[in-house]
């Protein structure tokens, strides 16, 4: 049986000290000002990421999840604390950061391939080293033959794909994904959980995804961190270290099972499961 280790909340700022550490959080928390009052959404947390790790958050709603990756991104500012990525502060949205929402936004008046050229025309990168690159990920993504299509010729789950490529094709070292299967049905949401495997498989990104599926968590990731109510802070981290690579019978496995029944009992305690 593979081997599961929980990570307490007193020891997670203990590995900080670990090497490789590409994303680097710091007594992080937001709070948010209001006209009836201050809205305190994250309490200070210390997590690190290390360069080409999965790092799956799961929460009540309403936890501060989103907000935390935004915080990342540098899409909001920090109340207090850091973040820092390669060792540099993160003050606005660094190039190096790909992003993935719950909802494609694809351009409809674009093509498929056109949309996933959109971060190069934004930051006036070389067009045509990256239209190469485009068209590898596409190709990579099944999307090959679907390059000039527009985005309402394409299924939901196709066009989930291409907005992964999008966010891949500056090649950044970094991917965060804010609920990114939450609209597809649960036959797509497992294609694409699959599909999101082989790519970090195949690319190495480092990725922080944000979702309400403990099952998506634990099949994903290598730790899952377990945040708590709002305002949120770091409940427990848990190490996933069941190998790769992982197909579906694999949430059948006993440490599966266990793993996902540990987590989903932070929740339950509390009557908050989403």
């Amino acid at each position: 049986m593979a081997h599961l280790r929980v990570v307490p909340k007193s020891e997670a700022k203990s590995e900080a000290s670990a090497p490789r550490q590409l994303i680097q959080i710091r007594n992080l928390a937001k709070t948010y000002r209001t006209r009836s009052g201050d809205v305190p959404s994250l309490r200070p947390i210390d997590l690190d990421v290390a360069d080409g790790e999965f790092v799956a958050v799961v929460g009540p709603s309403g936890c501060g999840k989103s907000t935390l990756l935004k915080l990342v991104a540098g899409l909001i500012p920090p109340t207090e604390g850091e973040v820092q990525i390669g060792g540099v502060t993160v003050q606005e949205p660094p190039d190096d950061v790909g992003i993935v929402f719950q909802n494609p936004v694809l351009l409809p008046w674009r093509s498929v391939l056109r949309n996933v050229m959109m971060p190069v025309e934004v930051r006036k990168l070389d067009r045509e080293t990256h239209l190469a690159r485009a068209r590898k990920l596409l190709s990579m993504a099944g999307l090959e033959d679907f390059q000039a299509k527009y985005p309402w010729q394409l299924s939901g789950g196709m066009q989930q794909r291409a907005a992964i490529c999008r966010a891949l094709v500056h090649d950044p070292k970094i991917v965060l994904m804010d609920e990114p299967f939450g609209a597809l049905d649960a036959m797509t949401r497992e294609r694409m959980n699959l599909e999101l495997q082989r790519i970090h498989h195949e690319t190495g990104k480092t990725i922080m995804l944000i979702t309400h599926s403990i099952p998506e968590a634990v099949f994903l990731a290598d730790r899952v961190v377990v945040m708590s109510e709002r305002p949120g802070s770091i409940a427990a981290i848990y190490d996933v270290t069941l190998p790769r690579p992982r197909n579906l019978e694999i949430m059948g496995h006993p440490t599966f099972v266990d793993l996902t029944q540990r987590i989903r009992g932070h929740f339950y305690a509390r009557g908050q499961l989403d």
